[in-house]
């Protein structure tokens, strides 16, 4: 199951509205068959698995980390009838699939057709790994990650605006990884306008996975961007993960609407004093609110830099 979810996270910001899912086929200890939801979608992890395995899936144990759709399609048949004619002897499935069309159906077609199934296995990971499709499935909005790249002091940029380069070279080129595991990036309209940011991906062999460009406020926005008048409004792009990346205002929006899940902050081992704050006013009451609502999940050194990862605790 690790190999499958090592295999789904291939797709992560790629295959539109569908989640990004791996599958392993196994026979007699030996791997015959492995896949991964390709881009926009199709085909999915299980039909490429199955493709490559042909008549060696007969007697094998699939491992795929969400249960396989049991609704038809006008893009493809779907997978649990596809695992029904291959006669596997057991299907290994980390998550039960949220959306409605499937919401265990698949699973049951199996355990009709005689096929030994087993649930539940990596679930933990199975749900960081799809994360972004499960928001949509259940909170009906995409999974927003929102990064910040500070001095010690928490400032992203000197006193008149400039800020390039805060973080260094490793801590950019990790942000530009993150950038190509999203569906869509958004900043301001201020930064659009002041910065004429490109959002793309600058690493080599990566630039064709450059997520689609969001601004967030009024006006016009360049060719070839979208625009949401507000942070709720991200519901209507229709995707799994959407990365936002500036200004300070733009962040404070979005933490204020309570529309942040993950948190990346990268900080470099400076201070800058009287700057520009990476935040306004988010709303907070009173101290004693803003404790207990993160919790750290990820923390590394990116050369002289410091990343760290948090998630909402709830």
């Amino acid at each position: 199951m690790a190999a499958a979810l090592a295999l789904a996270e291939r797709g992560v910001g790629q295959t539109g509205l569908n989640p990004s899912v791996g599958c392993i086929i196994v026979k007699e200890g030996i791997v015959v068959g492995r896949g991964w939801t390709q881009k926009g979608g199709r085909p999915h992890a299980e039909a490429m698995a199955l493709a490559q395995a042909g008549s060696a899936a007969h007697g094998s144990v699939i491992y795929v980390t969400l249960e396989p759709c049991a609704h038809q399609s006008d893009r493809g048949p779907a997978c649990a009838l596809l695992l029904m004619d291959a006669r596997p002897a057991r299907v290994v499935v980390a998550l039960e699939d949220p959306d409605l069309r499937t919401a265990g159906e698949g699973i049951k077609a199996l355990m009709a057709a005689g096929i030994a199934v087993e649930t539940g296995v990596m679930a933990s990971e199975a749900r960081k790994s799809l994360a972004g499709f499960l928001s949509r499935m259940q909170l009906l909005r995409p999974f927003v990650t929102l990064k910040i790249a500070t001095s010690l002091d928490g400032q992203i940029a000197m006193a008149d605006g400039s800020s390039r380069w805060i973080t260094g070279d490793i801590a950019r080129a990790h942000s530009h990884i993150e950038r190509a595991r999203a569906d869509a990036i958004l900043v301001g309209s201020g930064t659009v306008k002041a910065d004429a940011p490109q959002l793309n991906v600058r690493l080599t062999g990566l630039e064709h996975r450059s997520p689609r460009k969001v601004m967030l406020g009024s006006g016009d926005a360049p060719d070839g961007w979208e625009i949401i008048r507000a942070p709720a409004d991200i519901a209507k792009l229709d995707c799994n993960n959407v990365m936002v990346e500036g200004g300070a205002a733009t962040a404070t929006a979005f933490l204020k609407a309570g529309l942040v899940d993950r948190l990346s902050l990268y900080r470099a081992p400076i201070f800058i004093g009287a700057g520009k704050a990476c935040l306004g006013d988010i709303g907070l009451g009173q101290l004693a609110d803003a404790h207990g609502l993160w919790q750290l999940c990820d923390s590394r050194s990116l050369g002289k830099d410091r990343l760290e990862v948090y998630e909402r605790a709830n």
